[in-house]
């Protein structure tokens, strides 16, 4: 039985998603938390692995439960008796204690053909920067970065849409061996908020390792002057890791949304997915 997890959580003490030996991850607390209530084992399939210090507002995980697992659920009382996929969310958030840094919103069982991962047709993201015109908001510095002096937004906004379109990001993506860095950015843009801080929304079919945040920051130093809007578009085609722009912190990351297309062609975009990451 495959079961959709719609997930939030602040990354900021958690070493990303993945699951790692002795390190406190998102990926498993949360197994170990519905392993508890299935009695056994579980594995997570998650529509984008974030990094370390990376929150979550909307991420989407699937799991397959066997039929053991399946009927510790269906035996339960309470909603689960007329709701047992719903009822997942709230016995989790149950284990997970009051106050958590990482929930499951909802749970459901998953449409025919559903892959969290390769179903998903985009991902968006959102940044927060706080220059001097903003300050600096304490209840806000887990996921707001700070950078001094006035960043010119305009400007930021103009290099951002620059870059929109299918490309070879290799010169924003941290190399990983037999990965592509093909992408195609279909928004980037920048705005101040009510508040004076810097937003960044960007969205694309996929991301390669610290993609966003090295946006970001090669979009901050056009802010600073230290770029020009035309110089990201040069850095990109030269298809090389560049020290012209600084990576920023994760910390201002948020994965906001991930999209997928209607439920008849859930099955089709996952095979489509996985036919293109193997050709490429």
């Amino acid at each position: 039985m495959r079961i959709r997890l719609d997930i939030a959580y602040d990354g900021t003490h958690f070493r990303g998603w993945a699951k790692q030996p002795g390190l406190r991850t998102v990926q498993g607390t949360l197994e170990a938390a519905l392993a508890r209530i299935v009695g056994s084992d579980v594995q997570f399939v998650v529509a984008g692995r974030t990094d370390a210090g990376v929150h979550a507002a909307g991420q989407v995980a699937h799991v397959d439960l066997d039929d053991a697992q399946w009927a510790r659920i269906q035996a339960r009382h309470g909603r689960a008796a007329s709701d047992p996929a719903g009822s997942i969310a709230a016995r989790m958030r149950g284990v997970l204690g009051a106050y958590p840094d990482v929930t499951v919103h909802r749970s459901s069982l998953a449409a025919e053909g559903f892959d969290a991962r390769f179903s998903a047709i985009w991902r968006r993201y959102r940044y927060r920067l706080a220059d001097d015109v903003a300050g600096f908001d304490p209840a806000r510095r887990l996921d707001t970065t700070s950078i001094r002096g006035e960043l010119d937004v305009l400007a930021m906004d103009a290099a951002a849409q620059s870059l929109i379109g299918l490309h070879d990001f290799a010169a924003y993506c941290k190399a990983r061996e037999e990965a592509t860095t093909i992408r195609t950015l279909l928004d980037y843009r920048w705005q101040r908020d009510a508040d004076g801080v810097l937003v960044a929304q960007v969205k694309a079919d996929a991301f390669c390792h610290s993609m966003v945040r090295a946006l970001v920051g090669a979009c901050a130093a056009v802010g600073e002057q230290r770029l020009d809007v035309a110089d990201l578009v040069v850095l990109r085609d030269a298809l090389r890791r560049t020290s012209e722009f600084k990576v920023l912190a994760a910390r201002g990351l948020t994965l906001t949304e991930v999209g997928y297309p209607a439920d008849e062609l859930l099955a089709q975009r996952a095979e489509q997915t996985r036919a293109r990451r193997d050709s490429e």
